[in-house]
C-alpha cells in the first residue's frame, strides 16, 4: 500500500493511494472504499475532495501529466536552441522525448512508478486509451511531431504518425516495468533499469522513423 507521510495532506494521501491502486488493478478493478481505505481517510472525504470515481482517475492523470507535459517541452526548447540551425536530428528530437521520463523516475518521488505504469494500462486500453491520452498528451506529442517534420523534411506525414505509435508503443512497455524482459532473458536485462532502455530506444526508434519516412 502507498507510504503515508505527515507532510502530505490528505488529498494528497488519496491521490498517492488511487495512483498505485489504478496502476496494479486498472480503473474498474478499483473501488473508491479501497482507496479510501489505503489512503486512511474517510470514503466521504474521497468523494468531498474528487467526486465520483471518474473524477479522481482524471485527478490523478492530470497531477504528474502537467509536470511531465512542462519537463517535455522544456527540454524541446532546449534541444531546437542547441540544434545548428534550429534543426535538431532524429536522434536528438526523440532524446528530448526520452530524458524527462529518466529524470523524473529517477527521482525520490516512488509514485512515478505507479504513474508511467498507469499511463501504460491507459495508453493500451480500448476504453480509456484514445480519449484520455488525446486530453493530457496530444499537445505536446504534436510539438514533437511537428520537430520531427522539419528533421524529415521528406517524409510522409501518414508514416510521421505511424512511426510516434510506435515510439509510443515501445515506451508505454518500457515504463509498464512488468518483468517480461528480466524472465526472457534471464535476467541479463532487466525493466527496470530504464536509463540504458531508453538509450537502446533512442537509435532503434530513429533508425524506425527513417526507415518508414524515406520516399
Amino acid at each position: 500500500m502507498p507510504r503515508k507521510s505527515a507532510k502530505k495532506s490528505r488529498k494528497e494521501l488519496i491521490l498517492d493511494a488511487a495512483e498505485e491502486l489504478f496502476a496494479e488493478h486498472g480503473f474498474d478493478g478499483v473501488k473508491l472504499r479501497t482507496i479510501s481505505g489505503a489512503a486512511g481517510v474517510d470514503v466521504a472525504l474521497v468523494n468531498y475532495h474528487f467526486g465520483p470515481k471518474r473524477d479522481l482517475f482524471d485527478a490523478v492523470l492530470n497531477r504528474r501529466a502537467e509536470v511531465l507535459n512542462q519537463v517535455r517541452s522544456d527540454a524541446l526548447d532546449v534541444c531546437i536552441a542547441d540544434a545548428p540551425n534550429g534543426a535538431p536530428s532524429v536522434e536528438e528530437i526523440i532524446h528530448a522525448y526520452l530524458a524527462p521520463m529518466g529524470i523524473v523516475q529517477g527521482s525520490a518521488d516512488e509514485g512515478w512508478r505507479h504513474y508511467f505504469a498507469l499511463v501504460a494500462y491507459v495508453n493500451n486500453s480500448p476504453e480509456f486509451g484514445r480519449d484520455v491520452m488525446s486530453q493530457y498528451f496530444n499537445p505536446i506529442v504534436t510539438r514533437f511531431i511537428d520537430a520531427l517534420r522539419n528533421a524529415l523534411p521528406q517524409a510522409d506525414d501518414e508514416a510521421l504518425y505511424w512511426g510516434y505509435h510506435y515510439l509510443s508503443g515501445a515506451l508505454t512497455l518500457t515504463m509498464a516495468d512488468t518483468g517480461r524482459l528480466d524472465t526472457l532473458s534471464n535476467g541479463l536485462a532487466k525493466s527496470s533499469d530504464v536509463e540504458k532502455g531508453y538509450a537502446h530506444m533512442i537509435p532503434f526508434i530513429a533508425a524506425g522513423f527513417r526507415a518508414i519516412c524515406a520516399r
